[in-house]
């Protein structure tokens, strides 16, 4: 191993935001129509004459709205292969409007004062399915409540009509990501960087996990997160071997590895990082766990490429981990796609038997768990390129000594 940092990064971060292409980050022209092309095809292939689209990070993708939806699943899109209808309220609705606008979006929006469900039907039998057998996709994210009323409209009033449930439709098209979706990964990810390099500058012994990660956070906020991907984990010696273990009152103290798993969101998009920070010269042990860690994630990201599949990458790292003396120390997933959410498809997991394909953002992030002693964890997030796995992150893998 080459010759450990001591409190800074052997690189800076070299795209900010302030330098990345912002016409390609924020132009949005087009964006919808290709996306709800994409989507029709697919509808195509599987036999489906329209989709029901509840989730709102799938709206968000097929819209290309920016800063137009919260948290709150208070929208709907009905896409057939005649139109397309998102359904939201007073609230939202002058900004959709405005959005579909700018991005030239082939989307009617209407904010009719009824459930999601009754609108849907509605805009069925103007459209004549009652005329012919149709096949309605609803996502099985969809709860009771929205589906039986929905079940009824459609038993009384379209008879034809057939409910179809899927899964993950819209998140399988959605795990291609286009140019202007790997520049907002991107953009998030210099945010991510930047914040690595100002927090292992500013931490040292003594300091809280939750004083540690308030920081982290705050950073990335002032410094052009539009917010945080998800809450931020710092978590120091032992309690590092929980792998979601929520920051608290533990004083950094030397001697420890502290985790930390932190991402910025920028443009709609997610980034995700995990790097390790050493509390003045680790143990032989732990140096040894590094050293084993460091190799798992990286001999994956050289290997990765299109058409290997999620489980194959899971279990070459678990390999190299067990071939460490770490056997069964890691406990879960390999990593994960990214985009709008911070857990999208494809996974890296022994469930994924499918090829990856150009295009796919996806974490590598192999760990070390020692119950009572220690935890570790190494994770960038990159894209497929018909070439290989790029990387978005400039941050170091070289051990941070503080």
């Amino acid at each position: 191993m080459d010759k450990p940092l001591t409190g800074e990064t052997d690189q800076t971060t070299s795209q900010t935001t302030d330098n990345t292409n912002r016409s390609n980050v924020t132009d949005t022209r087009g964006k919808s129509a290709h996306r709800i092309a994409l989507l029709r095809a697919y509808m195509r292939e599987h036999n489906l004459d329209g989709l029901l689209i509840r989730t709102t990070s799938n709206i968000m993708w097929l819209s290309a709205f920016d800063d137009v939806f919260d948290d709150e699943q208070a929208h709907c899109v009905l896409l057939t292969q005649d139109g397309a209808v998102l359904h939201t309220d007073s609230r939202y609705y002058d900004a959709c409007v405005a959005a579909a606008q700018k991005g030239e979006a082939p989307l009617s929006v209407s904010m009719e004062r009824a459930a999601h469900g009754r609108v849907a039907i509605n805009v069925l039998k103007k459209q004549h399915v009652s005329d012919d057998a149709f096949v309605l996709g609803i996502e099985d994210t969809m709860t009771l409540r929205e589906y039986q009323p929905l079940r009824n409209y459609a038993a009384f009033e379209l008879p034809r009509l057939t409910l179809h449930e899927t899964s993950n439709v819209v998140l399988n098209v959605r795990g291609v990501k286009d140019a202007s979706e790997i520049a907002r990964l991107q953009a998030a990810q210099d945010i991510t960087d930047a914040g690595f390099s100002h927090i292992i500058s500013w931490m040292k012994p003594g300091m809280t996990e939750r004083e540690v990660q308030i920081e982290l956070e705050d950073y990335m906020i002032r410094h052009g997160a539009s917010g945080l991907s998800f809450r931020s984990i710092v978590a120091a010696g032992a309690n590092a071997a929980t792998a979601h273990a929520v920051p608290g009152d533990t004083k950094l103290e030397a001697g420890q590895c502290v985790v930390m798993d932190f991402g910025a969101s920028a443009y709609g998009y997610c980034s995700d990082m995990t790097r390790c920070v050493f509390l003045g010269e680790p143990s032989a042990k732990i140096k040894d766990a590094y050293t084993v860690l460091r190799r798992a994630n990286e001999t994956v990201e050289a290997r990765l490429h299109v058409g290997m599949t999620g489980k194959e990458a899971h279990e070459m790292a678990e390999q190299i981990l067990a071939e460490g003396g770490y056997k069964g120390r890691m406990g879960h997933s390999l990593g994960h796609g990214v985009g709008i959410d911070i857990h999208e498809e494809p996974v890296l997991a022994p469930r994924n038997e499918q090829p990856l394909v150009e295009g796919n953002v996806v974490t590598v992030e192999p760990g070390i768990y020692i119950p009572g002693e220690f935890g570790m964890r190494l994770e960038d997030c990159g894209v497929l390129t018909h070439e290989s796995y790029k990387v978005f992150g400039k941050s170091t893998h070289e051990m941070v000594i503080i």
